[in-house]
């Protein structure tokens, strides 16, 4: 399930590169905090709002203060490019939810995002959640990122597990290997899109994240048995005999 996210900044480039970072999330960037206020005001389902602090007009910290005075519930994620002491106290005190410096580790920042998204949705937050709710949230952060080369460790750092134990951990609930159960996921896609849409092999394999088109056809051929062009025309792939 993709979170809704109210992205709230005055810097056009980091608005730019947050929706390229994050692709897995339904994000929505504004460049005030009066913006991102008027848009809270009208029917909404953003799960989620990252606000810096330092903006023209309006600052992020009292837009801040009149958010959860509005939804008490709301989730707010603070970002700063000033290590500022005072200005950590006053978003703890406005009730932020988490305070996060500039410039932010993606790691972290996604961590963070889980972290809220789990809570605004009546769920524990990953760090919480005991081995079976974190090997599931982990293939459901590997299916939501399949277009997109997610790693052991940026899936570790989401649940607050090493990759080490994550790798032992996963095989053990789902018995596949992690990089196995990615491949799969993958695939499943491939097919998909290869079923259901008119892109051609070549940019199911880009938007795989695969290098070259080469990769993906002898990968998509080793598991299914199959060409993805004879996949998508419906032919069957030879019995073994």
């Amino acid at each position: 399930m993709r979170g809704k996210i109210l992205l709230v900044d005055d810097d056009k480039a980091l608005r730019t590169d947050f929706t390229l970072w994050y692709e897995e999330y339904d994000i929505t960037p504004v460049g005030s905090a009066a913006e991102g206020l008027a848009l809270l005001k009208k029917p909404n389902e953003f799960d989620l709002v990252i606000m810096d602090v330092q903006m023209p007009g309006m600052d992020g910290l009292t837009a801040l203060e009149r958010i959860k005075a509005a939804a008490p519930g709301r989730s707010v994620i603070i970002m700063t490019g000033y290590s500022s002491k005072d200005a950590a106290i006053r978003a703890l005190k406005a009730k932020a939810d988490n305070f996060i410096e500039k410039p932010f580790d993606l790691k972290t920042m996604r961590a963070a995002i889980e972290r809220e998204l789990s809570r605004s949705r009546g769920e524990a937050s990953p760090e919480e959640m005991d081995l079976p709710g974190k090997v599931d949230h982990v293939r459901w952060f590997l299916e939501g990122n399949c277009f997109k080369k997610i790693s052991l460790d940026d899936a570790a750092a989401t649940v607050y597990l090493t990759p080490k134990y994550l790798s032992r951990v996963f095989r053990e609930q789902t018995g596949m290997g992690f990089n196995e159960y990615r491949l799969k996921v993958k695939m499943a896609q491939a097919k998909k899109l290869l079923k259901t849409t008119g892109v051609t092999v070549k940019q199911v394999s880009a938007k795989l994240g695969y290098a070259n088109a080469e990769s993906f056809i002898r990968q998509f051929e080793k598991i299914t048995g199959t060409s993805p062009s004879a996949y998508r025309r419906g032919q069957r792939p030879p019995k073994k005999r």
